[in-house]
């Protein structure tokens, strides 16, 4: 007879678990504290940046702007500042027996910016050649272009023989209803020519303009009253007006 026994089988819980596998779960009275980015400071080096680049770009406008026009662009002027002129005159320095002399000029008054702008044409006769001429009231300059030698002589203004753009413009107006001015008479002054204008920036915009291109010198005002024979052919003329008389401006180069 054969007697059949069963164990009794108990399961048993490994005694030690790896660390790897627990799993922490937080009370309730812990509090979860979750990690915070830091604020990026605001950038106002760039918002500086950005303005002074405004500012220059504004400013670069801007200057562009007045060199183009005062530099480059003629001026409009208006019809009641732009005289056309004959003047009659006695020529006592080198024809006194030829009497009576007349000129003829364009005369631009330029109120506003305080300067002057005559054109003599060709004259009919007599040595005296063509030019422009700009006083520059505002930078004490006289400017003439000689055309028949396509070059430009500086020269400190002289008011003293030339009036102001206003009683210039003034005396204009009056004269205007007749075709000549009032008989008048004629001066000379001398220039000596003293060196080579390089930097015409510095002599403003209406002069710049007028010289842009042109070989230009200065001048200073020589004390002789008379011009030497001998020296004559070292000289040109050029005759105007801009006040109530004529002025032969005599330019001589240096011997």
């Amino acid at each position: 007879m054969v007697k059949i026994t069963f164990q009794q089988v108990s399961a048993q819980k490994p005694e030690k678990e790896s660390d790897g596998d627990k799993i922490i779960i937080p009370q309730a009275h812990e509090q979860l504290v979750l990690p915070v980015k830091s604020k990026k400071p605001f950038p106002t080096g760039l918002c500086c940046l950005t303005f002074g680049l405004v500012v220059f770009m504004s400013g670069l406008v801007l200057a562009s702007i007045y060199i183009y026009r005062y530099y480059f662009i003629p001026q409009q002027i208006p019809e009641d500042s732009l005289f056309h002129c004959r003047v009659v005159y006695e020529d006592s320095v080198y024809a006194p027996l030829r009497g009576r002399q007349e000129l003829e000029e364009n005369v631009g008054i330029y109120l506003d910016d305080n300067y002057e702008q005559i054109s003599v044409p060709v004259p009919h006769f007599g040595s005296s050649d063509p030019a422009d001429i700009i006083h520059d009231f505002q930078r004490g300059l006289t400017a003439y272009h000689d055309i028949a030698l396509d070059k430009c002589y500086i020269t400190e203004l002289n008011t003293t023989l030339v009036m102001p753009p206003r009683n210039l413009w003034e005396l204009l107006v009056n004269v205007k209803r007749g075709t000549y001015l009032p008989q008048t008479y004629i001066i000379q002054e001398e220039m000596v020519v003293t060196g080579r204008v390089r930097n015409m920036r510095q002599l403003g915009p209406f002069i710049h303009r007028l010289c842009y291109g042109k070989e230009t010198y200065r001048l200073r005002r020589s004390q002789r009253r008379r011009i030497e024979r001998r020296e004559a052919k070292k000289c040109h003329s050029i005759r105007h007006f801009e006040n109530t008389f004529v002025v032969e401006t005599v330019i001589c180069n240096r011997v």
